[in-house]
């Protein structure tokens, strides 16, 4: 049996402009309510990065871990960049997840 598998890259900001957060998951529905409840301590905890404003969907764990590693080497421009080019009003997109 082919169970299809889904993985996510994504960015969590504090507000527009904010702190960052990159991560990568294979439930961001879940990951990302753990991050808005605090459930997890740490660096989104602290800063109060809450807001999921950009993922990209995977098939395959290794291409999904590749892209956030080489997003994390970039400058933070760039990644400001790719989250207003498809969401330049930094809504929370959360919602069209759930």
């Amino acid at each position: 049996m082919n169970k299809e598998h889904r993985y996510f890259v994504y960015l969590l900001a504090s507000q527009p402009n904010g702190t960052l957060y990159l991560g990568v998951t294979s439930d961001l529905a879940g990951r990302v309510h753990d991050h808005k409840q605090e459930l997890r301590h740490g660096f989104t905890k602290k800063y109060g990065v809450h807001r999921l404003v950009w993922f990209e969907e995977f098939g395959d764990i290794h291409e999904a871990i590749l892209r956030e590693k080489r997003i994390k080497k970039w400058r933070r421009a760039w990644k400001i960049e790719l989250i207003e080019k498809d969401n330049r009003a930094w809504a929370d997109l959360f919602e069209q997840i759930v």
